[in-house]
């Protein structure tokens, strides 16, 4: 059984989803941040950077959400959640799957955690970090809002992956900019057909996040 170390509302969110979307039996096992639990030594021997989640399949440990989210794609292809290997699809599903992780995700931890990205920690210096991290997501939304009116309704086209759980948990997470996902209307589409899909209800509740999701 697998086995997902998550705290809510945090990077576990996607392979949560995907959990309840493959129909698979899991464990949750809680990572409890408000007592630095992640950076406990008994945490940091699953995940030396200290980070969540982490997923446990047998005596195999994973962390990185995207690292995660292709070991259950391609572990239950059954579930169709990504293109076959080599194929362009499943290029086009690395292309927005590195640019989720590495761009979107990285200036959201700079607006949630801008005194981390300072010299002098002054709030000032902070504000400014923040007001910028907000205005490049906003350009970020609108690239993948554009890529999605191309393609649609999904991030690949007609068939839900999991580039869609990845997607509306980056959605969630930018519900608090100005420029936020429900302003483009590509996206507040997206947002309004996955609220709805058993998969995400099922993750969320589970992890005990209140609507609004986003």
């Amino acid at each position: 059984m697998y086995k997902l170390h998550y705290s809510p509302g945090n990077a576990n969110l996607t392979p949560h989803m995907m959990l309840k979307a493959i129909g698979v039996d899991y464990e949750l096992i809680l990572v409890d941040r408000a007592s630095n639990a992640h950076k406990s030594p008994e945490y940091l021997k699953l995940n030396p950077a200290g980070r969540i989640p982490v997923l446990v399949d047998g005596d195999f440990t994973l962390p990185e959400t995207a690292a995660i989210c292709l070991y259950l794609a391609d572990k239950h292809p059954e579930a169709e959640l990504a293109p076959a290997l080599n194929t362009e699809k499943r290029a086009v599903l690395y292309r927005w799957l590195m640019y989720f992780t590495n761009t979107i995700q990285t200036e959201v931890l700079m607006f949630y955690y801008p005194d981390r990205y300072t010299a002098d920690g002054s709030e000032e210096a902070a504000a400014n970090v923040k007001a910028a991290a907000a205005e490049r997501l906003g350009e970020m939304l609108t690239i993948v809002d554009e890529a999605m009116g191309t393609s649609g309704p999904y991030m690949l086209g007609e068939k839900l992956s999991l580039l869609d759980f990845y997607l509306f948990m980056l959605c969630r997470w930018c519900r608090l900019i100005e420029n936020k996902p429900r302003s483009f209307s590509n996206l507040d589409a997206f947002i309004r057909q996955m609220e709805v899909n058993p998969a995400v209800i099922g993750a969320f509740e589970t992890e005990g996040i209140a609507q609004p999701w986003t």
